[in-house]
């Protein structure tokens, strides 16, 4: 049995580590997303969170980041010159991360999917056309496919077609 004075001690030791936990944890790095609007230094996050293969091709005024991962969807992350992610598109037999993909997008997603949703029926593709978000998606199980951009971060050059 402790007595009240191991007790006190075993207490404080305890409070001192939840104390050096919290410190700590706004300084550890923790993984970021090549999300709609992100930075091109994220894609190689991406690629070891979907455990996929990257193929880098150039196009006239970007880059594309190609994953594809061993479930065998593929994700292209669209790069202007300046290093954001402008577009990102998506196909294969599964439906990525909405949210790693679109980042901040995804709230402004969320609401306009959920009031498509409720507005029609049965299981057609969204088609969500907003102030500062585009959102195509098509498909059925097994074969999904879809696009999101930013028509605002199209570099000059790039029209809404370039991004499949």
């Amino acid at each position: 049995m402790k007595t009240h004075l191991q007790q006190k001690a075993c207490f404080a030791a305890k409070l001192a580590l939840r104390l050096a936990i919290a410190l700590l944890m706004p300084g550890l790095a923790f993984p970021a997303f090549a999300a709609l609007g992100g930075s091109v230094d994220s894609v190689q996050n991406d690629q070891v969170q979907l455990k996929a293969n990257l193929k880098v091709r150039s196009a006239e005024a970007c880059t594309i980041h190609e994953l594809t991962t061993p479930t065998g969807t593929v994700v292209r992350e669209y790069v202007s010159a300046a290093g954001q992610v402008f577009g990102v598109s998506w196909q294969g037999p599964f439906v990525p991360d909405m949210r790693q993909l679109l980042g901040n997008y995804f709230e402004q997603y969320s609401r306009a999917a959920r009031v498509q949703r409720e507005h029609r029926v049965g299981r057609l593709p969204l088609n969500i056309q907003e102030s500062g978000l585009v959102v195509q998606t098509a498909g059925h199980m097994r074969a999904y496919s879809g696009r999101a951009f930013d028509p605002a971060l199209l570099p000059s050059g790039v029209s809404a077609s370039d991004i499949q």
